[in-house]
């Protein structure tokens, strides 16, 4: 279920992952408690980004594959642009670079 449009440290889907890391008065962590912790859970995020990427470049192998075979281009640029759209509209000009950068890991180079 989509919850709008990402901007950086906010959520872009409603999950059942466990909740963000918040700070209390109570707590009693250490600033390097706190950044270890914190580096320990990026860590985690940044797995699953690369296990998502991975899946999206397999996906995407199915559609050139499928389309190819069906007497189409490997590359449908409108589909592209749709997806630099998404990208730079949910993240700003980064977004776009990181849609080029998933396109080309999606496709190659051409």
């Amino acid at each position: 279920m989509v919850s709008g449009p990402c901007r950086f440290g906010a959520p872009s889907r409603k999950t059942d992952e466990e909740p963000r890391m918040t700070t209390t008065a109570t707590t009693t962590a250490t600033p390097e408690q706190t950044i270890a912790d914190a580096r320990e859970r990026i860590d985690a995020i940044d797995d699953r980004i690369i296990g998502l990427i991975q899946e999206r470049v397999a996906v995407s192998a199915v559609v050139q594959e499928t389309r190819i075979a069906s007497g189409g281009r490997r590359v449908n640029l409108s589909r592209e642009n749709e997806i630099l759209g998404r990208y730079s509209d949910a993240l700003g000009k980064p977004g776009t670079a990181l849609a080029l950068t998933l396109l080309e890991l999606s496709r190659g180079r051409i």
